[in-house]
C-alpha cells in the first residue's frame, strides 16, 4: 500500500493544472465590485521552474527609504491612476515601472474578486504567467528585492509559518498570517498580511485544497468581497 503524504498531494498539480484551476477561478469570480471608492491592483506573476516543473510566484521587496510600507514584502501594483483603462491596465503599468516587466511578456489570466487593505484601497489581484527566469530590472527607488518562491508553500503548516488573531474592526475579528522564506540569494524573507492572506488564497484555489492549517476559524472574516462595506466609502 502506497501512503500519499502532504508532500506527495503538495506536487500532484503541475504547473498547466494550476493555471487551468486558476483560469476557473477567475471565471467563477466574474465581475466583482470593488470594496472600496480607492482603487488599487496588483500583478501576481506566475512561472514555471523548468528543472523541477513547479508554480513560482513573483513578489518584490519595497525599498526600505519608501513612506508607505517600506521593506515589506508584497506584489507588484499600485493606485489605479487617471490614464489606467481597469485593473488590469493598473497592474501591468506597475509591474513594467516596479520590475521592468515587459508588458508583451505577461499573459493575462484574470482577475479575483478585491480585497480591502489596511489603508482602505480596494485591490484587486491580476493573476498572470511569464515566462521562467524572466530578466528583472528592478527600479532601485521602489524595489529592494525580487525573489520567487514556489506557490504551494503558502499551503505548508511548518516552522516558517505561523499566525496571530487580529481585529479589523470591533466584532471583526481575522487571522494574520506570516512565512518566513530563504530565496535563492540566501536571503530571509517575511511574507504576512494582505499578501499572504492573497497567496494561501491563490495558492489554495490554483492546487484546488486547502492548506494544511487552519486559515481562517470559524466567524472570522475574509479580507474581501464586500465584508467591510460600511467601512470604506472614503471616497
Amino acid at each position: 500500500m502506497v501512503v500519499q503524504t502532504r508532500q506527495d498531494r503538495r506536487e500532484e498539480l503541475g504547473f498547466e493544472a494550476v493555471v487551468a484551476n486558476l483560469c476557473r477561478a477567475v471565471a467563477n469570480a466574474g465581475a466583482c465590485q470593488p470594496v472600496s471608492a480607492r482603487h488599487a491592483a496588483v500583478l501576481v506573476p506566475l512561472f514555471e521552474d523548468p528543472a523541477t516543473r513547479r508554480t513560482h510566484v513573483v513578489l518584490t521587496q519595497r525599498a526600505a527609504g519608501l513612506r508607505s510600507h517600506g521593506g515589506e514584502v508584497c506584489f507588484p501594483g499600485g493606485k489605479r491612476e487617471e490614464g489606467d483603462a481597469d485593473d488590469v491596465a493598473t497592474a501591468v503599468r506597475e509591474a513594467q515601472e516596479e520590475l521592468g516587466l515587459d508588458p508583451n511578456s505577461v499573459r493575462v489570466l484574470g482577475c479575483l474578486g478585491p480585497v480591502l487593505s489596511k489603508h482602505l484601497l480596494s485591490v484587486t489581484p491580476v493573476l498572470a504567467t511569464i515566462p521562467a527566469r524572466h530578466a528583472f530590472h528592478p527600479n532601485p527607488d521602489e524595489v529592494q528585492a525580487v525573489f520567487a518562491p514556489p506557490l504551494h508553500t503558502f499551503l505548508e503548516a511548518s516552522d516558517l509559518h505561523s499566525s496571530r488573531e487580529a481585529t479589523f474592526a470591533p466584532g471583526m475579528p481575522y487571522r494574520l498570517h506570516f512565512f518566513d522564506y530563504q530565496a535563492a540569494d540566501r536571503e530571509w524573507y517575511s511574507v504576512w498580511g494582505l499578501t499572504a492572506a492573497m497567496l494561501i488564497d491563490i495558492a489554495s484555489k490554483g492546487f484546488g485544497r486547502d492548506p494544511d492549517f487552519e486559515a481562517l476559524p470559524p466567524g472570522y472574516v475574509p479580507m474581501h468581497a464586500g465584508m467591510f462595506d460600511d467601512q470604506t466609502q472614503t471616497g
